[in-house]
């Protein structure tokens, strides 16, 4: 395993953020940085041998700052919805931030993936890691509780990209952390995802309002176009006249995997034919949002100058259901004060 690190840039305020470099022995090679513990980049080989970097992102510093589209971004305190913008525990209501019309989304307007984290990196022969780590305090965006916090990136020489998740709090807090890269197999300046394939492994998907705020429902995706179970293009219903569709303009919807939870198993599969790349998600989150890049507008400008459009990444976001902390029915993002919050989402590459 290559490590190497290099300055990535500066902050506007000043501070030096740094890029870390894994590369396995079959030259895949994964570039993370200490700015939100983002991964910039995942280069790896097509059937022909031919490294491409498959994740959208920024060139500098400047880029990661503004990141409206959350690019690479480690999610947190919560990823995803919060209907309302609040939650009660232990009989105390908490506010947050209103940065989703009347809700929040991805923990509020300063998320996990705009704060500076310590590195420390980790070698092995087979194996090479970096991980990030830092101490959300107490009442940060809202939420209750001194929270420990650390994301560690493993690229190992199966080409697999290991994330590992892990959280203390001091109090009864809402912790429900993820990965928001989203995935080109053709490359990451390659243009629209709609003729990429996707499998995924869920009977149900939770039902949303307008604000795309889960109701509590679990909808069978028998019959809809929600239907992944049957390895298919994104492109294939995402047109289709199904109100789920219209309301998210496109795929943004948490699936119900079905999965034991009890251990990491396979809940995803994305493949390019041109390329021949093949990516595989490994979770033991009983959630994941499918999100086809519905709100990528073009007006941020990527890597290399490309501009970033509607459709032109997706991502696979690991996670507890959005608005967990209010439907009791829901799988419990409640951490509990001293219980550790440990979960792992594997991304593994091979060409088909």
């Amino acid at each position: 395993m290559k490590f190497s690190s290099s300055v990535f840039g500066k902050t506007k305020d000043g501070k030096t953020i740094t890029k870390y470099c894994m590369e396995n022995k079959n030259g895949m090679r994964v570039e993370v940085i200490n700015y939100g513990a983002c991964i910039q980049s995942i280069f790896v080989p097509d059937k022909d041998g031919k490294l491409d970097d498959v994740v959208l992102g920024f060139d500098d510093v400047a880029g990661y700052e503004v990141n409206g589209a959350n690019h690479g971004g480690f999610i947190g305190r919560h990823g995803n919805r919060i209907g309302g913008a609040k939650f009660t525990i232990n009989g105390v209501t908490y506010e947050l931030e209103k940065n989703d019309g009347n809700n929040n989304l991805h923990g509020g307007f300063k998320g996990y993936h705009k704060m500076i984290y310590e590195a420390e990196v980790k070698e092995d022969v087979d194996a090479g890691s970096v991980e990030f780590s830092r101490v959300s305090p107490d009442m940060e965006q809202g939420f209750p509780g001194n929270l420990d916090i650390s994301v560690t990136y493993t690229l190992t020489d199966n080409n697999e990209l290991v994330i590992e998740y892990f959280a203390v709090s001091d109090k009864d807090t809402v912790v429900n952390l993820t990965n928001h890269s989203y995935f080109n197999l053709a490359g990451q300046a390659a243009g629209k995802i709609l003729d990429h394939n996707v499998w995924i492994k869920a009977n149900a998907f939770t039902v949303t309002d307008e604000d795309l705020i889960p109701t509590g429902e679990l909808v069978d995706v028998t019959g809809t176009p929600m239907d992944f179970r049957t390895r298919k293009k994104v492109g294939q219903d995402i047109g289709a006249d199904y109100e789920p569709l219209k309301i998210a303009g496109g795929y943004d919807h948490n699936y119900v995997l079905d999965i034991s939870g009890d251990e990491v198993e396979k809940v995803a599969e994305l493949t390019e034919d041109t390329t021949g790349r093949k990516m595989e998600v490994f979770t033991d989150m009983p959630g994941m949002q499918f999100y086809t890049g519905n709100f990528l507008t073009g007006e941020e400008t990527g890597k290399g100058g490309k501009a970033y459009g509607k459709n032109e990444g997706l991502c696979f976001e690991t996670q507890y259901f959005p608005n967990a902390c209010n439907i009791e029915s829901f799988p419990s993002s409640i951490l509990k004060a001293h219980q550790e919050y440990e979960h792992v989402t594997i991304y593994k590459f091979s060409v088909q």
